[in-house]
């Protein structure tokens, strides 16, 4: 198996009823269990794979506002289940190998989600699916998804990547170590 680093990730804005959205995809050759395996260890001493400084940056932040931050430990640190909090994010839905969806705890004007979505593609392989989803609360909400917007992009665009290759490179590792 060779790494399907070339792959880029693209991501679409939308905005309807009431929700605005960024979503990222990137296709991967590593297996469903690999990607799974990486977003389960997404978060606390592991980080989030990019731009790790500005993810602590946020959670300095949120904390001097009164919020979470990122001073929560993982109950496990690689191992994930529904209402597990991670870092600011609380994770609200988990399906082994399909799906993962974290709920914002951090400071926000409005609720914020976090998710991701594996999709079989062909014989080997998946489509990675990141959506941010944002439910602003009036015009402070509005501000700070736009003022955000181009910043979260580059974020989430990286860790989507990001994710993808770590997942390519547990594959090749589990393929060329002996059974």
């Amino acid at each position: 198996m060779t790494a399907d680093s070339g792959s880029r990730a693209t991501g679409t804005h939308e905005q309807a009823d009431g929700m605005i959205s960024y979503r990222s995809e990137i296709s991967t050759k590593a297996p469903a269990a690999d990607v799974f395996r990486v977003l389960t260890g997404l978060g606390g001493k592991t980080g989030w794979l990019y731009a790790n400084i500005l993810w602590k940056l946020r959670g300095y932040l949120d904390e001097m506002i009164g919020g979470v931050g990122l001073r929560r430990e993982r109950r496990v640190s690689e191992e994930l289940r529904i209402g597990d909090p991670l870092d600011f994010w609380r994770v609200e839905a988990l399906v082994p190998d399909q799906l993962l969806r974290l709920r914002a705890e951090m400071k926000v004007p409005g609720k914020a989600w976090l998710q991701f979505e594996i999709i079989p593609q062909g014989e080997t392989g998946v489509r990675l699916i990141q959506t941010a989803l944002y439910e602003p609360k009036g015009l402070a909400g509005l501000l700070y998804w736009y003022v955000l917007y181009p910043i979260h992009r580059v974020i989430f665009q990286g860790m989507i990547t990001a994710i993808a290759r770590r997942a390519e490179a547990l594959s090749i590792a589990r393929e060329k170590s002996p059974a």
